[in-house]
């Protein structure tokens, strides 16, 4: 290893990707991303950052980026799926930022993926890579090779798996067969808000919660562009090598017959999409094995009721270049082995708290109008007590109380 730090090769150059590497650079530690695409762009709609991500993003340097590039909720609403009566409503923007010192921000994933990009530069950045496996170092030593599709092939003191739910470095790491169908799939869009006349309030964070589905939309820019995923009971069963299917012309809005008309206005106002199955991901025993690691989707993909993804995600990366700076700092042979497993150990607990409370929260969101979604109701008014635990943490805070206690 050199003097600057390990030899650090990242796998993706996704939200996780491009973030650990920025973090690593603000911390004087060099990267190199190897991403299969042969450019940079993000698959999906939109993504939602909260306070525990914007944080994160804000001490590097991102957060007036950020902020033009997407668009800040007014409030979160739950509303009723056919009269749209407003069950819940709780303020975002200006009580949100006092609360939980960031902003809650709606951001096209494209224009997110421009932000970290832009931030990184085309340096050490390569595209076309794709990673057919990772193994020890034949040479010896504790650095480990990655092989690439094209029979290329490069060495590395460690090698970080930001490669999403179907990722190779996991195949390094372990042989679990982790991924696991909800019963439940997606479908995406973005509108103008101008198309939908009947939709109140376009400007918040909205679930509409009705028998066997629900939507959820927030805006995502200045120009008023509305993100939405349309939440489906089945296919019972995923059979698609991939997460995308193609749907039936029309699918999608047949199972919405009958709801609101602002979501009809919705959902016609963008072509079908794909039908996406959400998967979610049984906790892995090990996150890491020799100096192969993972962060993001690669370790705990989670349903995306919560829209906490890619919030875990940023949480990851900056942990694990904190540890990383830190084994750094500390010296000896055995240090970037110690950070890798302090790393796991400050972000197991949390991510599986995260995982458990969504996958409970896609229930709830599908009942039929009775007692049970009565009780649901009215627990819906204590949403921000429920959950602010999710958006005041504060990962780098938690790791320094971890390593005083």
């Amino acid at each position: 290893m050199g003097a600057s730090g390990p030899n650090i090769a990242i796998v993706g150059a996704g939200i996780g990707g491009l973030t650990l590497a920025l973090a690593l650079r603000a911390r004087g530690i060099d990267a190199e991303i190897h991403e299969q695409a042969t450019e940079l762009r993000e698959v999906g709609a939109a993504v939602a950052l909260s306070a525990n991500a914007t944080r994160l993003l804000a001490r590097l340097g991102l957060d007036a980026q950020l902020t033009a590039a997407g668009a800040e909720p007014t409030e979160l609403i739950h509303r009723h799926w056919k009269d749209g009566r407003r069950i819940a409503a709780h303020p975002v923007g200006a009580a949100y930022r006092d609360r939980f010192g960031g902003p809650y921000l709606g951001v096209h994933r494209a224009a997110f993926q421009r932000v970290l990009g832009d931030a990184w530069g085309s340096d050490r950045l390569h595209l076309g890579t794709a990673v057919s496996g990772v193994t020890e170092d034949p040479e010896g030593g504790d650095g480990v090779r990655l092989e690439f599709a094209d029979g290329r092939s490069t060495r590395a003191d460690l090698v970080v798996g930001a490669d999403g739910v179907h990722s190779a470095v996991r195949r390094r790491v372990t042989d679990e067969d982790v991924t696991a169908y909800s019963g439940t799939s997606g479908f995406r869009g973005l509108v103008p808000a101008g198309a939908m006349p009947s939709l109140p309030d376009p400007g918040a964070i909205q679930f509409w919660m009705g028998p066997g589905a629900h939507v959820l939309h927030y805006p995502i820019d200045s120009a008023g562009t509305v993100n939405f995923l349309a939440v489906v009971e089945g296919p019972d069963r995923w059979t698609e090598d991939t997460w995308r299917a193609e749907a039936a012309p029309g699918e999608l809005l047949a199972v919405f017959e009958g709801w609101h008309p602002g979501i009809i206005e919705m959902l016609s106002g963008a072509p079908q999409s794909a039908r996406w199955g959400l998967f979610g991901q049984t906790p892995l025993r090990r996150w890491s094995r020799g100096r192969a690691v993972l962060l993001g989707d690669a370790a705990h993909a989670m349903l995306p009721h919560h829209g906490q993804g890619a919030n875990q995600t940023i949480e990851d990366a900056v942990t694990l270049a904190d540890c990383l700076a830190d084994a750094r700092t500390a010296g000896g042979p055995d240090a970037y082995d110690a950070a890798l497993r302090r790393y796991e150990r400050l972000r197991r607990v949390r991510t599986r708290q995260v995982q458990r409370s969504s996958w409970v929260t896609s229930g709830l969101l599908h009942l039929n109008d009775g007692p049970a979604a009565e009780r649901r109701d009215r627990k819906l008014a204590t949403v921000p007590a429920d959950f602010g635990w999710i958006h005041a943490h504060d990962a780098q805070r938690a790791a320094a109380d971890a390593a005083a206690s």
